[in-house]
């Protein structure tokens, strides 16, 4: 699940509610396998909704800021 914390997850056999969906059809190929997939994202974990509660405030991952500067020397 993108964007959960590192302490936050859900097992298997977890009841699983998921509103508004986005749900995506992936297709790839590579050296000559085929490979095809649904994709499902939701706007935050914390939209979710797992065994009939909403994930504590601890399930969405804290913010990062990564810079790069490409004319800055080495």
């Amino acid at each position: 699940i993108y964007n959960a914390g590192p302490d936050w997850g859900v097992h298997v056999g977890d009841a699983l509610g998921v509103p508004d969906p986005l749900v995506t059809h992936h297709q790839h190929q590579h050296q000559g396998q085929t490979f095809s997939f649904l994709g499902i994202r939701v706007s935050s974990p914390l939209s979710l909704v797992v065994n009939g509660r909403r994930p504590p405030g601890s399930a969405l991952a804290p913010p990062r800021l990564a810079l790069s500067n490409p004319r800055a020397p080495p």
